[in-house]
């Protein structure tokens, strides 16, 4: 039989209003789908596992998400909405924007079967060589010089972490929440953490 991790009762129960019958449902599915998963919270979100991670939910303040671990080998490009949020379901903000629930349930028993058969997810490692020169911004770059313990860290990163705080500050849509992002890369690089420090595993 499967269990039930009661950190994610107080995860569901602290999400946002819209995002609780969502979240509730996705986990209903995920059981009947693999009634012998496993319930855990890694890197900070809900997740399924059964004999390796299987699946997992997010909630954030204005969507939800949800993911198969091995998606790409679940879903067909069509399908698959994973360049509109994490998951391959894009951005869930009520239970109508989801497939049918023998649809979603025929994607549990797909991706538990892949997990007894033991196949694995091929990783494509981007060779240093053929990474594209990180741009980082004049005015991103001034802001990190003005602290040497976060201008020791961003230096000291590897391309990966570089490319996520230059993208997550690059990314904001105005010049206020720039500002923020900014000042909070600082702050976070100051102490040697990465931008997805929250989800790193300890």
């Amino acid at each position: 039989m499967g269990t039930q991790d009661k950190r994610i009762d107080a995860y569901i129960a602290k999400s946002a209003e819209f995002a609780r019958p969502i979240l509730t449902y996705l986990r209903e599915v995920v059981h009947e789908g693999c009634p012998e998963v496993q319930e855990t919270i890694k890197w900070g979100f809900p997740n399924f596992d059964y004999k390796g991670i299987m699946c997992g939910l997010a909630a954030f303040k204005q969507h939800c998400a949800f993911g198969f671990w091995k998606g790409n080998l679940i879903f067909d490009a069509k399908e698959n909405k994973s360049e509109d949020a994490m998951g391959q379901f894009g951005r869930i903000t009520s239970l109508k924007g989801l497939p049918s629930k023998k649809v979603l349930i025929g994607y549990v028993k797909r991706a538990r079967q892949l997990n007894d058969d033991g196949i694995k997810v091929a990783r494509k490692v981007t060779p240093p060589s053929e990474r594209k020169e990180l741009k980082v911004p004049d005015y991103f770059m001034a802001a990190i010089r003005k602290n040497k313990k976060a201008l020791a860290t961003f230096e000291g990163f590897p391309y990966s972490k570089k490319k996520d705080y230059v993208e997550w500050v690059t990314e904001a849509k105005t010049e206020e929440t720039r500002e923020k992002r900014i000042q909070t890369s600082v702050e976070w690089m100051a102490e040697g953490k990465g931008r997805n420090w929250k989800y790193e595993k300890k």
